[in-house]
């Protein structure tokens, strides 16, 4: 088994298409798991030079589902970017129409359709 099967199998796809794992730790009681978000921008972005990266927002912490008896934290965050022309920052909201009738969790949706 690889491992990209793995983590499918216990973290939803969107993380595992859109999110690096940034740090792992476990300990007597719980998973703790740092995701960043993959450094890939919008189709319409990618064309725009004047677009580029700016770092990350604060981590958001979710409680996902246990595993293995032990609780699971999720310590995501976003990418931030710049567009130099108008000097605005922003995150990409995300379109998760194809999980509305998935377990996703409600707290994890809603981050993930925010923007900073």
């Amino acid at each position: 088994m690889k491992p990209e099967q793995l983590l499918r199998a216990i973290l939803p796809s969107v993380i595992v298409d859109n999110f690096d794992i940034d740090r792992f730790e476990k300990t007597d009681t719980r998973f703790d798991i740092w995701l960043d978000e993959k450094k890939v921008q919008m189709r319409e972005d990618k064309k725009n030079s004047n677009v580029i990266s700016y770092g990350f927002g604060e981590y958001h912490n979710i409680q996902d589902y246990p595993i293995r008896g032990r609780a699971t934290w999720l310590h995501v965050r976003k990418r931030k970017w710049l567009d130099k022309t108008t000097g605005e920052i922003f995150s990409y909201n995300w379109d998760l129409s194809e999980y509305d009738s998935t377990q996703l969790n409600e707290e994890f949706a809603l981050f993930l359709k925010e923007g900073d």
